[in-house]
């Protein structure tokens, strides 16, 4: 995966993508994601990688200011669509592993379904981390592979495959954290949806 497929693919899935990943099981799995979220009112929120802006509507808190960047404009559009008018969201298109954002920007960082779509989630990741405050938390919503095991031969089989629509089945939010556990503390690695393949995982990062 690159950039540029990236963009190609995902111009692609803009028309259709809330009709399968914000309805009925990836709908609920969002909203348990969201439940017991740390955004206190007035937050400084940051989404990785919005889409479509299918997590937007589960936001409720009051007075928080949101920044949403997307490195796919027709998925941004989609966004800009339902939220444009919104004087609390700005939207940038913007590359999640080369971000323009000075350091601890952000109160929280929100990645869903982003990191087992860029082409390096090891930058991805340092990035995020980067524009997080001390003390502030990041959510990510997304899919690995088991961090306990070797992925099974049917998911090695159709890796290659199901790449070709954007996404990385078997990436390990283990290799990807690792480099960071001077930094960030686990407080939640928990499954959501399809055997543990979803997870929602939530780090904060210390002083």
């Amino acid at each position: 995966m690159n950039n540029t497929w990236n963009k190609i693919i995902y111009k692609l899935w803009a028309p259709v993508y809330d009709l399968v990943f914000n309805s009925t099981l990836f709908l609920q799995a969002r909203k348990t994601v969201f439940k017991n979220a740390p955004i206190p009112p007035g937050s400084r929120i940051l989404f990785v990688g919005v889409g479509t802006g299918a997590d937007l509507q589960l936001l409720t808190q009051e007075n928080s200011t949101v920044t949403a960047i997307d490195i796919s404009p027709d998925m941004l559009q989609q966004a800009k669509k339902k939220y444009g008018d919104s004087q609390l969201i700005t939207f940038m298109e913007m590359d999640a592993q080369h971000m323009n954002f000075s350091d601890e920007s952000f109160d929280i960082v929100i990645a869903n379904l982003v990191v087992s779509v860029v082409p390096d989630p090891m930058l991805c990741m340092k990035e995020i981390i980067r524009v997080t405050r001390k003390e502030g938390h990041i959510l990510i919503f997304d899919k690995f592979g088991p961090d306990d095991k070797k992925l099974s031969i049917r998911k090695k089989i159709i890796r290659p495959f199901v790449s070709i629509l954007g996404t990385d089945i078997g990436r390990s939010f283990a290799e990807m954290v690792a480099p960071h556990l001077e930094t960030v503390k686990q407080q939640e690695n928990a499954p959501v949806l399809f055997n543990g393949m979803y997870r929602k995982i939530l780090l904060q990062k210390v002083k």
